[in-house]
């Protein structure tokens, strides 16, 4: 739990009623982040009250509590504030929050889009310059895979790029095929699966386009480097 003297203001204001809480800024954040982890809202408030203006120490009534929010509970009543109200974030907060999340979409899309020219996954740091180009805004309350639309739609006009999903044939040792299902796992879904007379395992991965190298990479890291892979047309 937060010091109250660390805590921020969260607000809401609803019909004419005014309601504020004391919460941990960084928990807070984390909380209001769509793709972020879940935060217990108990370990988020600095204290458990619900205020009309905090900063004089007034709470709000129980009257209002109940009109606006059919509870006077202060778990219930700040889960809403945190929900739908606003967040006094510091600007080295937003900052940082728009950087991890502008990062975050440019990872999803390097990850799952793909040159329709060459087939071919397109650098990290290409996508990067493409966003730079078109000064694509990146909103920290709003989910990564949103925005990964709103990417796309700008960079399209700068490069050739489209996601989509490959089949990747494999053929490992038995020795590495069992170790590497996990793995397998991480990148796609297996189609088909077949054990050979000479103990070898092949299958086909069905993928995000961008993971193609990787993948491969995996599968040669796995196997000490005796792995086949081949993207099938």
């Amino acid at each position: 739990m937060v010091n109250v003297d660390e805590a921020i203001i969260a607000k809401y204001e609803y019909c004419g009623e005014h309601f504020e809480i004391l919460v941990d800024p960084d928990l807070a954040a984390e909380f209001r982040n769509p793709d972020g982890q879940d935060v217990a809202i108990e370990d988020l408030l600095a204290v458990e009250e619900i205020f009309k203006d905090s900063k004089k120490g007034d709470k709000a009534s129980e009257e209002a509590m109940l009109k606006i929010f059919e509870t006077t509970d202060p778990i219930g009543v700040s889960k809403v504030i945190l929900e739908k109200g606003h967040v006094q974030l510091t600007a080295e907060q937003k900052r940082q929050m728009q950087e991890d999340k502008r990062r975050l979409v440019i990872n999803k899309i390097s990850r799952e889009a793909i040159n329709p020219q060459s087939g071919l996954p397109h650098p990290a740091q290409r996508i990067e310059n493409a966003v730079n180009e078109a000064k694509v805004k990146f909103d920290p309350f709003v989910s990564v895979d949103q925005q990964v639309q709103t990417a796309l739609k700008a960079i399209k006009p700068l490069i050739p790029i489209r996601f989509e999903k490959v089949k990747v044939a494999v053929r490992l040792p038995g020795s590495s095929a069992g170790g590497a299902y996990s793995a397998i796992h991480h990148f796609g879904e297996i189609l088909n699966e077949e054990w050979q007379q000479d103990g070898s395992w092949i299958g086909i991965v069905e993928m995000p386009g961008g993971l193609q190298d990787d993948f491969a990479a995996k599968m040669a890291e796995i196997s000490s480097g005796e792995a086949e892979t081949k993207t099938i047309k």
